[in-house]
């Protein structure tokens, strides 16, 4: 939890007494015992800036390994051959 420093401090009397009269105040609060909505329902409510891309097919052309390229073995990600830094192992330099 943030601290504000620069905030007048209380002691523990003044914190308790507050804390009191905040749960008495929330008693008679109509919305404290009400449960959150559905997160599912949130979630298709939900829409993100911007165009409506829910009919949207994503098309990529996914081609095969190359002779110039390797496959990491630490991240399993394909680079070319300048990116291998340990032939041995088969290790990329980002990984190493």
């Amino acid at each position: 939890m943030a601290t504000d420093y620069d905030a007048p401090r209380k002691n523990e009397d003044e914190q308790s007494e507050e804390s009191i009269e905040e749960l008495k105040a929330r008693r008679h609060d109509k919305n404290s015992g009400k449960v959150d909505e559905d997160e599912t329902e949130a979630a298709e409510s939900f829409e993100l800036p911007g165009a409506d891309l829910s009919h949207e097919e994503l098309a990529v052309e996914v081609k095969p390994k190359q002779d110039d390229e390797f496959t990491c073995m630490s991240c399993f990600l394909v680079h070319h051959r300048s990116q291998l830094a340990d032939p041995a192992k088969m290790i990329c330099k980002d990984c190493i």
